[in-house]
């Protein structure tokens, strides 16, 4: 392996396979001095890769024979479809090919395929999703947003020592403040796998836990990790998509109106496209699945070739900045308390 951090991309993965996948991967090689591994049929890859500029690219393609598609079961993935280009691109990172794999192809399949193929991390129980929500002020982290669905309270505690670890050296926050989402700010509120996630937490080495948050709190800004289970938060961050695509609607409308709102409209397009570039879930990439021996990045099905690129760049970063071994100190400082909760 070289240098530079080394990326396996699922080419026939999301809505528009390699047309868009391709370019993303090969752009994000480029811009960010990454080596990226094509995943998927050769001839496929080929086609697309005879219509970009690949001076000073670096990449291979890995021939990959089956697609997942998306009504298939991921346990039926694993058993079934072993040189599917999932299948390969998590192969590639257990074997030391390469440092991590993005997927914009079946999000239950990818989760499956990163943790029975590259393992866990030791001492994580559950690895978890974590996605980048914008708010007023910077990005916060959401965790577990769609792996765990029915967690107990010591997932929800390690899921707080993983958002930390990333906001850490993916964000560059010096001491995230982490919290967990609840049905009130108050110490005692929520169900009982709330309540006592909470009692572990506080007992935390070297995090930062702020308490409870509703929640409104969210996109407020001055919390920097939410942690909730894979439930409550696939719920949060498709309301969030829904809500900030019905609002762009909503404005459009606005200012289609009438003459004088569609003059304000042109002198303020400046400001919308910087409010939608903010609101873009393009802008993020991916949601990392944390918790791995290597990474694993799940895209957006309606990925284009930025979500691509800058899920690509994501993994680059989280390389280069061993994340990994922070995440997996944190997670065995704190090794007592989540066996302490287990056995309870």
């Amino acid at each position: 392996m070289s240098g530079r951090p080394v990326i396996a991309v699922d080419v026939m993965g999301g809505d528009f396979g390699p047309s868009v996948v391709v370019p993303g991967a090969v752009d994000a090689a480029r811009l960010h001095d990454a080596h990226v591994l094509l995943v998927g049929d050769t001839h496929k890859i080929e086609v697309e890769l005879r219509k970009l500029n690949l001076a000073d690219v670096q990449f291979d393609i890995v021939q990959a024979d089956e697609v997942v598609h998306m009504n298939e079961k991921p346990s039926d993935v694993l058993r079934r479809k072993k040189n599917s280009s999932i299948q390969v691109g998590c192969r590639l990172v257990k074997e030391g090919t390469a440092n991590a794999v993005v997927s914009a192809g079946h999000s239950g399949a990818t989760v499956a395929c990163g943790m029975f193929i590259m393992g866990r991390l030791p001492g994580v129980e559950r690895p978890a999703l974590a996605t980048m929500l914008p708010t007023e002020k910077n990005p916060v982290v959401v965790l577990d947003v769609g792996a765990n669905v029915d967690c107990r309270p010591y997932h929800l505690f390690q899921f707080g020592l993983m958002g930390d670890a990333f906001a850490r050296d993916i964000l560059g926050y010096a001491a995230p403040r982490v919290c967990i989402l609840s049905i009130g700010e108050e110490e005692g509120k929520g169900n009982s796998q709330v309540k006592e996630a909470y009692e572990l937490l506080k007992l935390a080495q070297n995090i930062n836990f702020v308490g409870n948050a509703e929640g409104r709190d969210i996109f407020v800004g001055d919390i920097d990790v939410v942690i909730c289970d894979g439930f409550v938060g696939n719920v949060v961050i498709k309301m969030s998509e829904g809500l900030a695509a019905s609002l762009t609607r909503m404005v459009k409308r606005v200012f289609m109106s009438g003459v004088l709102p569609a003059l304000g409209g042109m002198l303020a397009r400046k400001a919308f496209r910087r409010f939608a570039r903010t609101i873009d879930y393009t802008e993020y990439g991916g949601a990392p699945l944390l918790g791995l021996q290597g990474l694993a990045i799940v895209c957006h099905g309606r990925s284009d070739a930025c979500a691509i690129r800058n899920a690509a760049k994501m993994a680059a970063a989280y390389v280069r900045k061993n994340a990994n071994s922070r995440l997996a100190e944190i997670i065995l400082a704190n090794e007592e308390l989540t066996r302490f909760s287990r056995a309870v």
